[in-house]
């Protein structure tokens, strides 16, 4: 038994350190991969591909197909393992997306499982060398748009595509309080669309708010990502009889309803 509770120690451990260098190994992957889009496949789309709509949406369809891959490999190297429910219900156009926040690369699982997907991305990004590549080739949107946001959403979603959006603004808070922001209510009141709602939930805790890349959690983290089904915003709408208020109440509603199911994959 001691010889046998010794061993298991020895695993853990070694295991734990081999995780924490795989997610540093992950992380520079990520780095190099959007380096290499940056200077290789992207020239290559805008040198033969010359209508810009459809250059989009080739550099997203790369972009998912990468992503999708990155996860792959984050999982066969055992820093993580995931199941996802309801993915059937992505394969529609024009679907506003809206997903809790609680780990650093939610974003990262939505781009890999959703199709002709846009999503809104931190104006910082667009000057760092490994990412502004493929932002700027798959035209996804800068929340340094200001006053624009809202409308720059509403003709994404017009435009056929699945906009992500992460209602928090930023990953959630290490207490687990979800506290969502009014402007992905507004976007979905001003433009008539029916919410997707995601939930992610990840086990034991990691990459989460002022969390480093190092502090690996003591086994594989678990991520669960599950689409549920969509929220009626004309029902709101009705009840409210105002733009304002309807965002006010669809905000508070869905607070409450990513707060209650997020508890109830935690106790389970």
């Amino acid at each position: 038994m001691r010889a046998g509770g010794a061993g298991d120690v020895l695993f853990k451990r070694v295991n734990r350190y081999w995780r924490v260098l795989a997610t540093g190994f992950s992380f520079v992957l990520f780095a190099l991969g959007g380096l290499v889009l940056r200077v290789s496949v992207f020239p290559v789309l805008n040198l033969f591909i010359r209508e810009q709509q459809l250059r989009v949406l080739m550099a997203r369809r790369v972009i998912r197909v990468a992503f999708r891959g990155f996860v792959g490999s984050m999982r066969w190297l055992g820093v993580l393992n995931y199941e996802t429910n309801g993915l059937e219900r992505l394969e529609r156009e024009g679907l506003l997306i809206l997903a809790n926040h609680p780990t650093l690369i939610d974003t990262v699982f939505l781009m890999a499982f959703v199709k002709r997907a846009d999503c809104i991305v931190k104006g910082q990004l667009w000057d760092n060398p490994f990412t502004r590549g493929p932002l700027r080739a798959a035209g996804y949107i800068s929340n340094d748009h200001g006053g624009g946001l809202i409308e720059d959403c509403i003709t994404s979603l017009q435009r056929g595509s699945n906009l992500i959006i992460f209602p928090e603004g930023t990953r959630t808070a290490n207490d687990g309080q979800i506290n969502l922001k009014r402007g992905a209510a507004n976007v979905a009141v001003r433009s008539l669309s029916n919410v997707t709602p995601v939930v992610i939930s990840c086990f034991p805790p990691t990459l989460g708010k002022g969390a480093k890349w190092w502090q690996v959690p003591p086994v594989a983290a678990h991520f669960r990502i599950e689409v549920k089904e969509d929220i009626n915003v004309r029902e709101f709408l009705t009840t409210a009889g105002s733009e304002v208020l309807a965002a006010r109440h669809l905000t508070a509603y869905l607070q409450d309803y990513f707060r209650k199911e997020s508890q109830g994959y935690a106790a389970a």
